[in-house]
C-alpha cells in the first residue's frame, strides 16, 4: 500500500490542541514539514524525525522532495490552523491526489473564541460571523472593502491584516458607524502570546508602538495576529436564549 502524505491541522501552534487523530498520524511519519515556529512548539513530538520548512522550497522542488521521501515512509505537514481558511497547501493536495490525506485541526478562529470565552454568533447580538482579510479583498472598482463587511450585527474575524492600526480602525468605524468592541489576539497558543482588548475608540492607544502586524518590520513573515470585532465580544447572555431553545427546540426530547 503506498505511503500517505498527511496534512495535519496543527491549530495555532499549541501542541495541546492537536487532535488524537492528528497525533497518531504524526507519530507514524518519519519526515515532517513544519512551518516556523511549529518545529519548536511541537519539538516533543518531532525528536526522532527529519524536519523541513516547506516554505523554503519552490512548488516543484517540494513535490520532488515529497515523492522521494515517500519511498521511505509516510510524510506529514503541520498545517497552521487547518485547511479550512488561508492555508497555502491546496495545490499540493490536489497534485498528490489520493496520496494526500487531510486531518482537521483546531482553527485559529476556534482557538481565539475559546481564549476569549465568547460565542462569535451570539443570538440577538450577531447575525453573521464573517472571516475576511484586507490582503484578499479586491482592488478593482466595485469590489467589496473591509468597511462593507463591518456592519452592525456582524462579527468580523480579520486574518493577515496589513493596514496600520489607525487606518484599520477608521475603515471599521466607517462600516459600523459607531464604537464597537475589538480584540487583537497575537501569537495565540505560542510563546509571546498577547491579547489586547478595547473598542474602536481606544484600541489604537492601547496598541501603542507595538507592531502587531509587522507593518514597520522588514520581515515578510506572517504577523500571527487575528483581529476580532463586534458587539458579541462584550455582550452578556442571561439565559434567555437557553430557555427559548428549551421551550421551542429541545422540548421534543421529553416525548421521545
Amino acid at each position: 500500500m503506498p505511503h500517505k502524505v498527511y496534512f495535519i491541522g496543527a491549530g495555532p501552534g499549541d501542541p495541546e490542541l492537536l487532535t488524537l487523530r492528528g497525533l497518531r498520524a504524526l507519530q507514524g511519519c518519519h519526515t515532517v514539514f513544519a512551518p516556523t515556529p511549529y518545529e519548536e512548539t511541537f519539538a516533543e513530538h518531532l525528536a526522532d524525525k527529519a524536519i523541513f520548512v516547506p516554505f523554503e522550497f519552490y512548488f516543484d522542488e517540494l513535490l520532488e522532495r515529497i515523492r522521494a521521501l515517500l519511498q521511505e515512509g509516510p510524510v506529514a505537514f503541520l498545517v497552521p490552523g487547518d485547511l479550512t481558511f488561508y492555508a497555502p497547501f491546496q495545490g499540493l493536495i490536489d497534485t498528490l491526489g489520493e496520496t494526500a490525506e487531510v486531518i482537521p485541526g483546531v482553527g485559529t478562529a476556534n482557538a481565539a473564541s475559546a481564549r476569549l470565552k465568547k460565542t462569535l454568533d451570539l443570538p440577538g447580538v450577531c447575525k453573521s460571523a464573517i472571516i475576511t482579510s484586507p490582503r484578499t479583498l479586491g482592488d478593482e472598482p466595485g469590489d467589496p472593502k473591509l468597511r462593507d463587511y463591518a456592519r452592525p450585527g456582524n462579527t468580523l474575524l480579520i486574518y493577515m491584516n496589513n493596514l496600520p492600526p489607525a487606518e484599520l480602525v477608521s475603515e471599521l468605524r466607517t462600516g459600523y458607524g459607531r464604537d464597537v468592541p475589538i480584540a487583537l489576539v497575537h501569537r495565540l497558543g505560542l510563546p509571546g502570546e498577547e491579547i489586547v482588548r478595547g473598542t474602536l475608540d481606544d484600541i489604537v492607544e492601547k496598541i501603542g508602538d507595538r507592531d502587531f502586524f509587522n507593518i514597520a518590520s522588514q520581515s515578510r513573515k506572517p504577523a500571527l495576529t487575528l483581529v476580532l470585532v463586534g458587539d458579541t465580544l462584550a455582550a452578556q447572555e442571561d439565559g434567555t436564549w437557553w430557555d427559548y431553545r428549551r421551550e421551542n427546540i429541545w422540548q421534543y426530547h421529553d416525548s421521545a
